[in-house]
């Protein structure tokens, strides 16, 4: 870690961040002459800090507050080290941190660590999931009263139309996506394909697979966090939230999984194009969680305007062969890259938490040799299926009340989550849709 600023003298100061609940960056800013004490000795703040409402606004009856005295835990680098934040006007570095206690005890309060421990799981059963995610997201001009498209900076026009997979529409923000890549060099994060999508100003942007699960984690985290501060320099705003138009399609974050064993074969892969029974009880684990996992995949009150019927998101429990109408989608294709889909979230959760409850539930079916349903044929919205959550307060409810989620989470995090959660929910009911969107405009 001190090569990379011994490497690059042009660094002025330092992010030290931990992921909260929400996905929210929490840290301090440091002088880099000071960044070696952060280095090795750690920095500290009050746990409950990972355990705000998405306002940065202390959960009102957590018992990290006064009933434990608000106490310290001390964090730590990951072993991503610094990465450069391309998208500030100084010369800056992020140094990601996660948390623990005063004893080296890992804080399960911490989203990464929820994430580390169910990958012990695989690693203990000589697993390795292979992982990529799909990351869709809006460019939004807000300087106005209503939200809009921004203006083509070549050809000085807001173009008010969908626009699937133009590539006119991604050459109008040439000048955009090239810095935006550029700066994924830079962070060292694995941009792949960019099209646009179906809604307004929509695109997506694939990330390469890899069988790093924490470090892909750890690169969606970072990819929202560059794509929002690099529209920013371009004039413009870019969210991940849900749904920002009524009429158009919101905003996914589509995960791709594969399973290895520990001679590297793909444990999905029979030869053929339907893959194994482990596929079968991954399928089924992830199908019995869904339900249950829905407040991980749909965390925010926007978030359930995407889940509607014929809006390119999946709303029953379900899974098929190459059909995206599906919850879960088993791709076609080359039988050594047999995958799971899995379709339900919406670009604005926290990627660390929706790996472990996707993997997590994969493992406890495939732990259990779980059988799912016959797959789905044709059009899943027609077909009377058991239906995800459809409303905010019926998910966290799902999720307080599950059985699943304890054989996937910490106690500690499910507890967090539910108070973060229910004071969303108090003081979202309290605003305007119009406030609504302006908090989740810029911090999802």
């Amino acid at each position: 870690m001190k090569t990379f600023l011994r490497k690059n003298p042009q660094i002025r100061t330092i992010r030290a961040a931990a992921v909260d609940l929400n996905a929210q960056p929490r840290g301090k800013r440091v002088p880099t002459r000071f960044a070696d004490k952060v280095i090795e000795d750690g920095t500290r703040f009050p746990m409950s800090v990972l355990n705000l409402d998405i306002w940065g606004e202390d959960i009102d009856d957590s018992p990290l507050l006064f009933e434990s005295g608000d106490r310290d835990g001390i964090l730590w680098p990951t072993e991503r080290g610094f990465i450069p934040m391309p998208w500030l006007e100084a010369p800056s570095a992020l140094l990601p941190i996660w948390m623990f206690h005063e004893d080296g005890r890992p804080f399960d309060g911490d989203p990464r660590h929820a994430l580390r421990a169910v990958l012990g799981r695989y690693r203990a059963k000589g697993l390795t999931p292979v992982v990529a995610c799909e990351l869709e997201f809006f460019l939004i001009d807000d300087s106005g009263r209503n939200l809009e498209v921004p203006i083509s900076p070549r050809s000085g026009k807001r173009r008010k139309a969908a626009e699937t997979m133009s590539i006119r529409t991604l050459d109008q923000f040439d000048v955009f996506f090239t810095d935006l890549y550029d700066a994924c060099e830079e962070m060292d994060i694995p941009a792949d394909t960019a099209i646009s999508e179906a809604g307004l100003g929509q695109f997506e942007i694939n990330l390469m697979h890899g069988d790093d699960a924490l470090r892909a984690a750890d690169d969606a985290w970072l990819f929202k966090m560059l794509v929002k501060g690099m529209a920013r320099r371009h004039g413009f705003a870019a969210s991940f939230m849900a749904k920002p138009y009524e009429d158009y399609p919101g905003s996914g974050l589509h995960t791709h999984f594969s399973i290895l064993d520990r001679d590297g074969r793909n444990i999905f892969d029979d030869g053929g194009p339907k893959g194994t029974d482990v596929l079968r009880s991954a399928v089924a684990g992830c199908l019995e969680a869904m339900f249950d996992s829905t407040l991980i995949f749909a965390p925010h009150l926007n978030s359930y305007d995407r889940l509607v019927p014929e809006a390119h998101a999946p709303t029953g429990v379900s899974w098929a062969y190459e059909n995206r109408t599906s919850a879960i989608r088993v791709p076609s294709g080359n039988p050594k890259a047999r995958r799971i889909e899995h379709r339900v979230a919406g670009g604005d959760v926290n990627p660390y938490l929706l790996l472990a409850a996707i993997l997590g539930a994969a493992l406890d079916g495939i732990e259990r040799g779980a059988e799912p349903p016959e797959p789905i044929t044709g059009n899943a919205y027609a077909q009377g299926l058991r239906q995800i959550p459809s409303d905010w307060e019926s998910a966290i409810d799902a999720f307080e009340a599950s059985p699943i989620i304890p054989r996937i989470l910490p106690a500690e995090l499910i507890r967090n989550l539910l108070l973060t959660k229910r004071q969303e929910v108090f003081y979202m009911n309290q605003l305007s849709p119009s406030e609504q969107v302006t908090i989740y405009l810029d911090t999802v």
